[in-house]
């Protein structure tokens, strides 16, 4: 049915305004917003009151993809490759080894206990493999909850790059599913090649997108976003049309931009981040129209019995086989597992054998839907309290804000610095951001002829500019080489 579009804008502005005000209510009730949206689009479906008739799975499918890359790239963007390094050999074992064996291990359990072949059975098992990067970052943050360690950044990193192995294994086994010749082989060559590629251009991309922002010097502020977000969109497109892993690649370029210092960096991270929230809603609100209750009741039994396995028996099993020999202890590696969020990247795997013709699709998809509603459920509420029975939460820090008047005083170690620039210096033509200036520099004030300039990171140097620093004693020398004195 066609509506006229007037009437699809008003659709869609309830629809997002519901479900933004039912977050609230979810986080009064400690819920995650995650299951309130997708909620609230099986609300508005065909069979709930809205009635809205929603059934295309390519669209599903195109609309997912993107909205979890931009999700992705805002996740990178809030960390740092400073913060990542740490935990990198430990997330890639999480997201290959544990992905791997919990796909197979969910894959043999259907086999065994329903009728499927042992093909299909795998391939439900590799379409909710994954953690849901999209999942983690909201019930972490909504939920307030602190973790000792490196446990927040090993799990957001995992959740973030565990998609190649869980695409790589779907696509694969939807391959031999409709040619019964292809080979195995092919399947491991796959995924290889994602992950290099992904890490490679991921890398490379974020370089650039630093790069760019800070040498193209745009001549409207509101123009900034725009950029990024086109670069965001070729990072994925030309990642996976030469058989890279887009999530992984854009990713990857967060994580870069994110322990880099460019223009404008506060406003677009906070861009990127309301972004990251609309697409989210969005998302799980079409992935909401797209399921059908009445269908959904039917393999409830099955569903219930597939997530407690996955949840209590796959899940943990995964992640203690693929961290022997890491840092983390009993009680860490027990909140990793029950940390394992099924959220969009399943559903919007489940997609694929629906559009492959794959026998059985619509019930793979209806199963999978189930098992996700359950693991945001029973896993995502409770996290907080998981945390703190495990002892893996950190002692929350309570701030006061109070209105006081002070004095900065200099001590021995910092000092305030006024610099001339000089006709010759290699600093002439550079933005502030360009410089690279020790993290202790900070400039107050330029003083430019007759006028004072309170600087930015797009203000550029020039010769005979008095520069007011405050700075520690020992980086002084290096700023003045910096500055050509």
């Amino acid at each position: 049915m066609n509506y006229p579009i007037e009437y699809i804008l008003l659709g869609a502005s309830v629809l997002l305004l519901l479900s933004i005000l039912a977050s609230k209510i979810a986080s009064k009730l400690s819920v995650p917003a995650l299951i309130i949206f997708i909620l609230v689009g099986m609300f508005a479906g065909s069979e709930g009151p809205g009635g809205i008739e929603f059934d295309d799975a390519w669209a599903a499918q195109f609309l997912g993809v993107i909205a979890l890359a931009f999700i992705i790239f805002s996740g990178g963007l809030h960390s740092s490759w400073k913060r990542v390094s740490p935990v990198l050999w430990t997330g890639i074992s999480l997201s290959t080894i544990g992905v791997f064996l919990t796909a197979i291990l969910v894959g043999l359990f259907v086999h065994y206990f329903f009728d499927f072949s042992i093909l299909t059975a795998l391939l439900l098992g590799a379409i909710v493999s994954s953690t849901d990067a999209a999942a983690v970052f909201s019930v972490m943050s909504s939920s307030g909850t602190q973790l000792k360690g490196r446990l927040v950044d090993l799990l957001e990193f995992e959740s973030a790059s565990n998609d190649p192995m869980a695409v790589i294994l779907t696509l694969g086994f939807v391959h031999l599913i409709t040619n019964p010749d292809a080979s195995i082989w092919r399947m491991i060559f796959l995924l290889l090649q994602q992950m290099v590629l992904g890490i490679v251009i991921g890398f490379v991309m974020g370089k650039a997108i630093v790069f760019k922002v800070n040498r193209l010097r745009l001549d409207f502020e509101g123009l900034y976003p725009v950029l990024t977000l086109s670069l965001v969109i070729f990072t994925y497109g030309i990642t996976t049309s030469i058989g890279g892993s887009g999530f992984l690649a854009v990713y990857i370029a967060g994580l870069m931009m994110g322990g880099s210092e460019f223009v404008h960096k506060q406003s677009l991270t906070r861009f990127h981040d309301g972004l990251a929230w609309l697409l989210q809603i969005t998302m799980f609100l079409l992935l909401g129209l797209l399921v059908f209750p009445s269908q959904i009741l039917p393999v409830m039994f099955m569903g219930v019995l597939i997530s407690i396995f996955l949840i209590f028996i796959a899940r943990p099993l995964g992640v203690f086989i693929s961290l022997p020999f890491g840092k983390n202890n009993l009680k860490e590696k027990t909140f990793i597992s029950w940390v394992g969020l099924r959220g969009a990247v399943p559903i919007i795997l489940a997609t694929f054998p629906l559009l492959a013709g794959v026998p059985k699709a619509d019930i793979l998809f209806n199963v999978v839907f189930f098992i996700v509603i359950t693991s945001v459920l029973v896993q995502g509420t409770t996290i907080p309290l998981v945390a703190k029975w495990l002892g893996v939460n950190a002692p929350e820090i309570k701030t006061k804000t109070e209105h006081v008047e002070f004095e900065f005083n200099y001590d021995e170690n910092s000092q305030k610095t006024e610099i001339v620039i000089p006709q010759d210096s290699s600093a002439i033509g550079k933005q502030v951001v360009e410089l690279g200036l020790p993290e202790s520099a900070i400039i107050i004030l330029i003083k430019r002829e007759n006028s004072s300039i309170v600087p930015r990171g797009t203000t550029v140097i020039e010769g005979g500019d008095k520069l007011l620093f405050i700075s520690e004693n020992d980086d002084l020398p290096k700023i003045k080489s910096i500055l050509g004195l």
